[in-house]
């Protein structure tokens, strides 16, 4: 066991050194210069101060170009960048989004409200897929599976900025019902206000981005919750439990889903890095200060070292997600073992 999981960590490390060295060329190949300031391209009227205004916002461009060590060859930058995370764990300070501030600090700024908000909308979808999905199976072809089949192929296939906006119009304040918050993810609290109601008004906030974060995978991971039970109730092991007398409630949660947790498994482990990456749509629609529309600004200001640290974070995120997903294997279905991977 453990040799395999050395040898995991090891190809992990070299893949996600690759991710980074090929991350940072493609943001120094991209048009553009990330540090150039805005002043450059203010007013450049004529006279003393317009002529020792651009000499500054030129030095400072220069200055801020070195920092960065963008004027060295492309391997040059990137290897100063590692040097500074590997010796010194320093992922650098934002130049745009939120300059001088360590990016570090930006990101565990934001990954509370990513993560809360995905948490919840992963606990919704699987405690109302998983069993919907097992319902399905012991009833396949039946009329109310072809309903449900019906209903979910339709949520699937809506938009889920379309939908966000839909109930914005139509349940939030401002719209026909104003039931739900129109934006934000924290109410606005009053002095003397009980914790409960604190609590209340920043449920009420989630409940619109948790649906529409669920709705969709709920959606997807009940059908392949279906197929799975499917293809687990026709193993010869199941026939001889129907033929000892063993319940049909027994086969399907006991023996039938252990077995068919192998799928879950596969799709748990991509959601994982979706948990902390956001959805930048979504955060935009509803003004969520999170991972995703961190995301956003740190891509359409070209602040590298944010950028860089973003790669990192979800490319050893991924990473370690797929390995996991490989342990769980192990432990859901005996008949996988590390030394027969190893």
């Amino acid at each position: 066991m453990w040799s395999y999981l050395a040898k995991r960590l090891f190809l992990a490390f070299l893949t996600l050194l690759v991710i980074m060295l090929v991350s940072y060329f493609l943001m120094r190949l991209a048009p553009g210069d990330p540090t150039k300031s805005s002043s450059m391209l203010g007013d450049s009227s004529a006279g003393t101060q317009g002529l020792s205004a651009e000499k500054g916002a030129f030095a400072q461009n220069t200055s801020a170009r070195k920092k960065l060590h963008l004027d060295e060859p492309i391997i040059v930058g990137f290897a100063y960048w590692i040097r500074d995370l590997a010796l010194h764990g320093d992922l650098g300070t934002s130049v745009s989004v939120d300059k001088g501030r360590p990016v570090a600090a930006i990101i565990v700024e934001r990954l509370p409200v990513t993560l809360t908000l995905n948490i919840c909308a992963v606990f919704v979808t699987y405690l109302l897929a998983l069993p919907l999905g097992i319902c399905a199976a012991a009833n396949p072809y039946s009329s109310w599976d072809r309903m449900v089949s019906f209903l979910l192929f339709l949520l699937y296939s809506l938009p889920s900025f379309w939908v966000a906006l839909l109930l914005q119009a139509s349940v939030c304040e401002g719209g026909r019902w104003g039931i739900f918050p129109l934006k934000g993810i924290l109410a606005e609290t009053t002095w003397g206000a009980s914790i409960w109601k604190i609590w209340a008004d920043t449920a009420m906030h989630y409940v619109l981005p948790v649906f529409c974060l669920a709705y969709a995978g709920f959606a997807g991971l009940s059908r392949y919750a279906k197929a799975g039970m499917m293809e687990a109730v026709r193993q010869d092991y199941i026939r001889t439990a129907r033929a000892k007398g063993v319940s049909e409630a027994s086969i399907l949660f006991i023996h039938g889903f252990r077995n068919a947790m192998i799928l879950q498994i596969t799709l748990f482990a991509e959601l994982i890095p979706g948990l902390v990456a956001g959805s930048i749509i979504l955060e935009y629609v509803f003004s969520i200060p999170g991972m995703g529309s961190l995301s956003m600004l740190a891509l359409t200001s070209r602040d590298i070292p944010l950028l860089m640290a973003l790669f990192v974070f979800s490319g050893a995120l991924t990473l370690g997600s797929i390995l996991l997903a490989d342990i769980l294997y192990v432990l859901a279905d005996p008949r996988i073992s590390f030394h027969r991977r190893a």
